[in-house]
């Protein structure tokens, strides 16, 4: 019998290759608007978009204003002129084609699905997600799909995992565990809900002390066992 019967999986960085599916989207952006596609603008452009995330994370910003912002901050600073609507919907699409799974995690997914039943729980952009999930190698492992655009709620709060909950008809949250690589989502959004946590760290960054989980692990291997006990 397995230690848990329902997997709440994190899908960027956690699953699927988001870096990978970020640097061709951004790339073909800059491209298709004439802008300087180098090493320094994609710096600069990741660096824009990871403070707005935090912001976003921590409740201070809207997922709306955020998409649109990042564009319009980064055209601030290399003097472009398009509009940042019309770029970030560009973005999207291009990223919602960029469905790469890391090394190993169809091999997880399929070890698992006898045993449990697998959730994707994902704060991005549902435009995005919704593409990359659909054209992945594992779509057929998730009957659930729950991203925080469509639920009106978003990771780390206890209200997005009571709706997966309810929705997943969970009546023993014992029995459901929540895998994921970002601490102030993830970690603290189980912590917040009351469900067990497996920090998926395999870079072995250090922990926080306000976001422990309730296991961590270092590769996919030991994500099995600690799921499947």
């Amino acid at each position: 019998m397995p230690r848990y019967d329902y997997v709440l999986f994190d899908a960027d960085n956690t699953l699927f290759d988001f870096d990978r599916a970020e640097e061709e989207a951004l790339r073909k952006t800059l491209e298709h608007y004439s802008l300087p596609v180098t090493r320094a603008v994609r710096e600069r452009y990741l660096a824009i978009n990871r403070d707005l995330w935090t912001r976003f994370d921590r409740g201070e910003v809207r997922r709306e204003w955020l998409v649109v912002e990042r564009f319009s901050a980064l055209q601030r600073e290399l003097g472009g002129n398009n509009v940042p609507e019309e770029m970030n919907h560009f973005y999207l699409s291009r990223l919602g084609e960029g469905a790469y799974l890391l090394p190993g995690a169809e091999a997880l997914c399929r070890l698992l699905v006898p045993s449990c039943t697998l959730a994707i729980v994902t704060n991005g952009v549902a435009m995005a997600q919704r593409g990359r999930f659909h054209r992945s190698a594992v779509r057929d492992c998730f009957p659930f799909l729950f991203i925080s655009e469509e639920l009106g709620y978003q990771k780390p709060q206890r209200e997005f995992f009571d709706e997966v909950l309810r929705e997943m008809s969970i009546p023993d949250p014992g029995r459901a565990v929540v895998v994921g690589d970002s601490l102030a989502a993830d970690i603290l959004g189980a912590i917040n809900a009351g469900l067990d946590s497996i920090w998926y760290n395999p870079g072995a960054l250090p922990g926080r002390p306000d976001a422990a989980p309730t296991y961590e692990a270092h590769s996919y291997e030991q994500v099995a066992s600690l799921i499947l006990g």
